[in-house]
């Protein structure tokens, strides 16, 4: 039989594919076109919690499609209010707001900062983000991100941003010294496109404590690395700490796309009727993959496996890895880890496909394991006995 090209010549040419073409998945496996079978440890970009086909989530999505798929928020649809429910119980926090991607909770988030400023009568209100930061790609969440490659060509950028470097709470109060303009500070627990690069516990306990000082609003954006992925509900949660304001999307809706916004006390009010609003956010079909994805998450123990697998993941990398030349650092949390190398290694990508193994590179330098997070550890060393090899050939070259 002949094999099946992957092309998409009538597709805009805006991402540099693998040539694969990806036809099914099941569990934490997945196969191309022409029946070749891969381990994805992408999932999808940290999306696909639950695998591919997972035997409780498939039935319940279609009984949802046989009921209703949308309907506007013209009306209340049961469904968000039950999953607003389950995020405000697992963060601690009040009120949620859905939309459909991380870039539209994190705009939201960026909106809820501006609109707390102006009621606070501030005219022109800055927000503290991070360099190395990944926020989305709108114009706005561009602004905040901290790349100037992906920022390239669409200039001029908002304005309104104040940056200033990871786990650095001196240079924090320094670049915010005297300034009564500052509404929020703006940050990834763990950052995923800006190289898997993790805020110490003791940075966001100091964090919190000068937002609460200086009435800012601590926003957290947990899409790449909440639910679940790092073993607790929300990366943050590890510093025993709460934010204000918390954008999520990604491993939410196992695969449907979804958004949220989930806020405390402090934002939960700002937005009023008309200040805000989505045509698909909240559909009936992307809320009942939140409530299922979260049920299942509870009914198969996924943190505890996020975290214990992801420790078996991380020692087996660590070791495998040991003293080889050109290794910098492995690093992140439960199934959100990165192993950062002292070149370029964007080859490495297609090069793991081609032995089987879906994994991204990320930051130039880092190769980025994120899987579902019903990984079992025969898996995760499957992975590492794919991986390594490549890593290893590849740093000898």
């Amino acid at each position: 039989m002949a094999l099946i090209e992957a092309a998409s010549p009538h597709v805009m040419n805006t991402y540099a594919r693998v040539p694969i073409a990806l036809a099914r998945g099941e569990g934490v496996r997945v196969w191309d076109v022409n029946g070749k079978q891969y381990l994805d440890a992408l999932a999808g970009i940290a999306v696909n919690t639950l695998g591919h086909a997972h035997p409780k989530l498939v039935p319940a999505l279609q009984d949802q499609i046989a009921k209703i798929i949308h309907s506007s928020n013209y009306y209340h649809v049961p469904d968000q209010e039950r999953l607003a429910a389950k995020l405000v119980e697992l963060s601690g926090l009040t009120n949620a707001f859905f939309c459909s991607s991380g870039l539209e909770a994190n705009e939201a988030a960026i909106k809820l900062a501006r609109k707390f400023g102006h009621d606070k009568g501030i005219a022109r209100p800055q927000i503290v983000v991070y360099e190395k930061a990944f926020h989305g790609r709108s114009i706005a969440t561009l602004s905040a991100t901290g790349n100037a490659k992906v920022q390239k060509g669409f200039e001029p950028l908002v304005e309104g941003f104040i940056r200033v470097p990871l786990n650095d709470v001196a240079a924090l109060r320094q670049a915010t010294e005297g300034r009564d303009d500052v509404v929020a500070v703006f940050m990834e627990t763990i950052q995923g496109e800006g190289g898997v690069n993790p805020m110490r516990a003791e940075y966001l306990r100091q964090v919190r404590e000068l937002c609460t000082e200086r009435d800012w609003l601590l926003m957290i954006d947990e899409v790449q690395c909440g639910m679940g992925r790092t073993g607790k509900w929300f990366a943050h949660q590890w510093a025993g700490i709460v934010p204000d304001v918390m954008p999520l999307a990604k491993g939410l809706g196992s695969g449907v796309p979804i958004g949220a916004v989930v806020a405390g006390p402090k934002a939960a009010q700002i937005f009023q009727p008309g200040n805000h609003g989505t045509t698909f956010g909240g559909n009936p079909l992307a809320m009942r993959a939140g409530v299922e994805t979260i049920r299942i998450m509870e009914e198969d123990g996924l943190l505890e496996n996020a975290a214990t697998v992801g420790a078996h993941l991380r020692t087996s990398l660590e070791r495998s890895l040991s003293g080889v030349a050109g290794v910098q650092e492995i690093r992140g949390q439960g199934l959100m880890l990165g192993i950062e190398l002292d070149r370029p290694c964007g080859v490495l990508t297609g090069r793991a496909a081609e032995a089987g193994l879906l994994i991204s590179v990320t930051a130039d330098s880092v190769v980025r394991l994120v899987p579902p997070l019903i990984l079992n550890k025969a898996e995760a060393d499957e992975i590492v006995g794919i991986l390594v090899p490549l890593i290893r050939t590849f740093l000898a070259e």
